[in-house]
């Protein structure tokens, strides 16, 4: 088809007419495509190994595998050579068998600018040249883009003698994207070799073209033979299109051959690896081959010399490797309702490591432990095992036995084993392994494992089941320490038989006196209790070093007859010990055997269990062995009594409670207390003490229930008792021994004994009030504070000093107070020549409290100040429900009443004030009227007492004349003191913090008084020839038209003349508030010059 291509515009449907096609651009398809090949040799592992599990099946490339279950390829273009790391193995031939370098060069190649690069390693036998072209092609004029062509040269030099043209690659075809083409080329000559990549196309200066070409690299190739003995390989080929990189590999394989013994078949088929024993081993093995049992690829580990320790085969025990291969190798179930061997080691190791270190790495997968012992490697592994030693008082230093156990709060109860899964190519997988009820007591302590060469779920459940259950179960350790006999025989791993007296009860073991294979003679029948019924065993320590085990059938004494004969007569001196079903021994395993310098050997050794397997492999219940007579339940505790009490913590005060009781501790470990406070649940503590302290209380009913349990866990029946806890809702003791002694004129030192209780002490306070009343009528609601309360631990106050009743009451850090107050009655003397100017009493004007009343009036039935309610009489709609009609609603928080005139004394003065208040509180609604019960169902005549309100007097002062504009200081409150102004105004505050609660002001007003005070003269005066005039240093105070008259209270002046002459007089006249005049007069009435001194006494100072 031939396209036809037209110029816009001379169509019909243009402006020159005629028809109009056009061509659309087009694009060749790519005609060039890069094919690179990846090598890559892995070395997989020592050998000789069995090789690869199934196959390709076996090799993943990025996680997929090369085959399918099914036979077909995931993957094209790809070679896969394996050896298996014989000694005499083959090498690799064809592509994998070189050795390859890559050199990284990116340089661009243009005609102008050939690219050189030199190689100097005489052991290269090839290069390979990698060029690229980023993008082949060419736009047309009519946008068609098309393939083009470029030619590169490649050059060699040989000792610099000159480049020769080796290679003429002309690349042509058309690629929009990255086009690679490799050159290889053989090295003949004399090093150093230069290759040069040459362009003999010209450059391109047109944007329509892209052929830009690039040296990328140069690979250095070095052909070989490598067998790579003893080492197991597998070597890849594989087309570059189908990996951007080189991909991740993973291989299944079956690992190194180990010798195995003569009659060990290994399973290939139903359980991988897992080896079976036929017949009686001879000692001897047969041909290396693959397994995954872990005893004998430590074995193999140990001895070979080439990747393990080297350790010499005639210093092993190959029977313990028999021994625990079988072990490993037993079928137990896999948790999905199979089965598998017990342990299996599937592991990779790949780092280098202390011999010790690995050992005991591997040894822990089978539950092992190995050390030196005799010069030699001992192996010993942790599974169900006789006891092989006796022991009790008479072959332990002292007889004594030390226990010890670890905290139950630290032990872990979730287990999180970290094993690897065939199912995800070895990554980590995680199994939780819980122990349920340790959860819900403690809960959740986590331990983290690492199953070490564990692909099995099961295997891996089991480890954390096995570490749970020995944490909670098998914790308890006993130490004690036996002499060089006893000390060479005991070995890490033993399982030891411990009859403990204390333990048990009873005397169980001792030494053989005598022995026949059917009697034996014991040391002596001293607390010796056996009852033959209960399955009664004797165990010896025979000659062998082994421990037999008999029926007991007769003990007459000392002598003890045995059904069945031992193997030979027990010696003298021989341990023995004796088990009934009732009590048994106690088990533990050695963990450690110590020399010491006295020549006895420590031991340490862990209890032992061994129901412990069945129940991690078979789910069941761990049982324990009874070891005491202790077994009767102790008896119940008596006589419950306790006390509460007060606390602190911080800044905080709690309740506690201090329980005892009394038990008479035959049979008793510790006792099991539980607790409620009201509905609570139930807490439980224990202590091996008849007391304890409970915290953390509060007010309510405590019940209480005690049980008292043994050292084996049997328990008593509780002892139970309730307790009526106040907590720090009861209310404080009562303030004692208030005391006041005066420290000025104006104040007073209010003293007390410090309070006991400990929630007034910490956070509490000292509550001081007053009322004006002398005649000890006064009570606590009908007084006002005295001062802000002080701190509950204080044990003093300063107070104004005045007269009437000073109340005091400890208040608690819940608001709770004393319930009677403390008081003392003050009366005050007449003040010696002291001037009371004004008494004032708003309450005895005319109507009573004329003054400015805000939130507040004055009420004739109560003839009293009262605090208003918040409602209107027009608000209320059931008149019938109205208890008061004098305060409607809710009492209001606070009011204020203004005395009706001010204090004015005319000038600045010093003046003592002090307040007169009586007040009454009371609750408005709770009046007899208002009552309509029955009077025989009232608890009281006199209603609750009302503690919520308070009142204050205030005062302002100012140095100006009130009657103009003067300026007073700031509102403060005061009691009694001594102040300096000219006038005061007054105002009272009514307070209350209950809607229901009022007060009264029966009296309110205050005393000012003027100390009588001298003024004497500065030395003498002289009069002079005229009349002198005197000014006083202050002013007195003389009265004023409103204070009891002006000059009411001229101060009497004294005047002493010095050699006052015959017929000569004195004459003191116009005295006033400021000073006097004198006159010295001889007898004819004229002024003579004497000295002479005065005395002025009136009242008040002026400032």
């Amino acid at each position: 088809m031939t396209d036809t291509k037209y110029i816009l515009g001379a169509g019909k449907n243009g402006k020159g007419g005629g028809d109009k096609k056009t061509s659309t651009p087009k694009e060749a398809d790519d005609s060039l495509a890069s094919i690179q090949f990846a090598n890559v040799l892995d070395l997989i592992s020592e050998g000789e190994i069995e090789g690869l599990d199934d196959g390709n099946k076996s090799i993943f490339l990025e996680g997929t595998p090369v085959e399918n279950p099914n036979g077909s390829d995931n993957f094209d273009g790809f070679t896969i050579v394996t050896r298996t790391g014989t000694q005499g193995q083959s090498y690799i031939s064809g592509q994998l068998k070189r050795t390859e370098s890559e050199k990284a060069v990116n340089v661009e190649v243009t005609k102008a600018a050939p690219v050189t690069r030199q190689i100097t390693n005489t052991d290269i036998d090839e290069v390979r040249v990698t060029v690229v072209v980023p993008q082949l092609q060419k736009i047309e004029d009519d946008g068609d883009i098309v393939g083009t062509s470029v030619t590169l040269k490649i050059q060699v030099q040989y000792n610099g003698g000159g480049f020769n043209t080796v290679s003429t690659n002309k690349i042509k075809g058309k690629s929009s994207s990255r086009y690679l083409r490799d050159t290889r080329i053989k090295l003949t000559g004399a090093f150093p070799v230069d290759i040069r990549v040459k362009r003999t196309t010209a450059d391109d200066n047109s944007t329509k073209l892209s052929r830009q070409t690039f040296w990328a690299s140069f690979t250095e190739i070095i052909n070989e033979k490598f067998r790579y003995p003893n080492s197991a390989l597998i070597g890849l080929r594989f087309d570059a299109r189908e990996f951007s990189t080189v991909p991740s590999r993973k291989y299944l394989i079956r690992g190194i051959k180990v010798k195995i013994p003569s009659n060990a078949t290994v399973d290939t088929s139903t359980h991988l690896g897992r080896i079976t024993y036929s017949g009686v081993w001879d000692g001897t093995f047969q041909a290396a081959t693959w397994t995954n049992d872990p005893a004998w690829c430590l074995y193999d580990l140990l001895i070979n010399t080439r990747y393990g320790a080297g350790v010499p085969e005639d210093t092993l025990d190959r029977y313990d490797f028999f021994a625990i291969s079988q072990y490993c190798n037993t079928l137990v179930t896999d948790g999905k309702g199979g089965q598998e061997p017990r342990f299996s080691l599937n592991i990779l190791i790949n780092n280098r490591d202390e011999v010790y270190n690995v050992i005991q790495q591997l040894t822990a997968v089978f539950r092992g432990i190995a050390y030196y012992g005799a010069g030699s490697l001992v192996l010993l592994q942790d599974k169900p095992t006789d006891a092989q030693y006796l022991l009790g008082p008479s072959n332990v230093v002292g007889g004594v036995f030390s226990y010890s156990g670890t905290s139950q709060k630290v032990r872990h109860t979730v287990a999180v084993v970290a094993w690897q899964s065939y199912d995800t190519q070895g990554d980590i997988e995680y199994e939780y392994v819980e122990d349920h009820a340790a959860v819900a007591k403690y809960g959740i302590i986590k331990k983290d494992i690492k199953a070490l060469g564990c692909y099995s779920q099961g295997q891996a459940h089991r480890l954390g089941k096995w570490a749970l259950l020995s944490e909670q179960n098998l914790t308890e350790t006993c130490e004690f320490a036996v002499a060089v006999d006893s000390g060479i025989v005991l070995r890490p791993g033993m399982v030891i038989n411990i009859a403990d007296p204390l333990r048990g009860g009873t005397r169980r073991s001792g030494r053989v006196s005598s022995a026949t294979t059917t009697v034996i003679t014991i040391d002596s029948d001293t607390d010796l209790s056996v009852t033959i019924a209960n399955d009664a065993k004797l165990s010896v320590m025979m000659p062998t070093g082994l421990v037999e085990t008999k029926t007991i059938t007769g003990i007459s004494g000392t002598s003890i007859s045995v059904g069945d004969a031992f193997s030979e007569a027990p010696n003298a001196g021989a341990v023995y010990l004796i088990e009934t079903s009732d009590i048994l021994s106690q088990q533990f395993r050695v963990l450690s055997v110590a020399e010491s310098d006295d020549g006895t050997y420590g031991v340490s050794a862990v209890a032992y269990n061994e129901s412990i397997y069945q129940a991690v492999e078979e789910d069941i219940e761990l049982t324990t062995r009874d070891i005491t007579n202790l077994t009767g339940a102790p008896a119940a505790p008596e006589a419950l009594a306790g006390t509460e009490f007060l606390y602190q913590e911080g800044q905080t005060v709690h309740t506690g409670f201090d329980l005892s009781w009394t038990h008479d501790r035959i049979n008793l470990s510790d006792f099991v207390l539980e607790y409620a406070l009201n509905d609570d649940n139930f807490i439980t503590l224990t202590t091996s003490n008849p007391s304890i302290s409970i915290r953390a209380l509060r007010a309510g009913t405590l019940t209480v229930r005690i049980a008292a349990r043994s050292y084996l866990g049997r328990q008593s029946a509780f002892a139970e008792s309730t307790f009526i806890l106040a907590g720090k809702t009861a209310v404080p003791g009562n303030v004692q021994n208030l005391s006041i002694e005066p420290i000025s004129a104006n104040s007073a030192r209010l003293r007390w004994d410090q309070t006991v209780d400990l929630d007034v002490k910490v956070n509490g306070l000292v509550q001081i009030k007053h009322s004006s009343v002398t005649d000890g009528t006064a009570t606590w609601p009908n007084s006002v504070n005295l001062i802000p309360a002080v701190a509950g631990n204080s044990t003093e106050a300063i107070v104004p000093l005045v007269a009437g009743e000073i109340f005091a009451k400890f208040v608690d850090d819940l608001g709770n107070k004393s319930t009677t107050e403390a008081s003392v009655l003050v009366q005050l003397p007449d003040a010696l020549g002291s001037l009371a100017v004004q008494a004032r009493r708003e309450d005895q004007d005319s109507p009573p409290f004329q003054g400015n009343k805000t939130d507040c009036f004055y009420n004739e039935d109560l003839d009293a100040l009262i605090i208003d309610g918040d409602n209107d009489l027009d608000d209320e709609t059931d008149f019938d429900s109205i208890s008061s009609f004098d305060t409607l609603g809710d009492i209001l928080s606070s009011a204020e009443y203004q005395f009706v005139n001010a204090l004015d004394l005319g000038a600045r003065f010093s003046l003592d004030l002090r307040r007169r208040f009586v007040t009454r509180a009371f609750f408005p609604n709770d009046l007899i009227d208002s009552r309509r019960a029955n009077v025989d169902t009232w608890n009281d005549f006199d209603g609750t007492a009302a503690d919520a309100v308070n009142a204050k007097l205030y005062f302002r002062s100012t140095n100006d004349d009130p009657s103009g504009s003067p300026t007073y200081t700031a509102w403060q409150e005061f009691v009694s003191g001594t102040f300096e102004a000219r006038a005061f105004q007054f105002k009272a505050e009514l307070n209350s913090s209950d809607v229901a609660q009022n007060i009264l002001i029966d009296e309110l007003g205050y005393e000012a008084t003027f100390q009588r005070r001298q003024e004497n003269s500065n030395g003498t005066i002289a009069s002079g020839t005229s009349t002198k005039s005197v000014t006083f240093d202050k002013a007195f105070f003389t009265g004023t038209g409103s204070l009891g008259g002006t000059n009411a209270y001229l101060p009497s002046v004294a005047v002493t003349v010095q050699n006052l002459g015959n017929g000569e007089r004195l004459n003191v006249s116009n005295v006033s508030a400021t000073g006097f005049d004198v006159d010295i007069l001889n007898s004819s009435d004229a002024n003579v010059n004497r000295n002479f001194t005065y005395a002025a006494v009136g009242y008040g100072k002026a400032v």
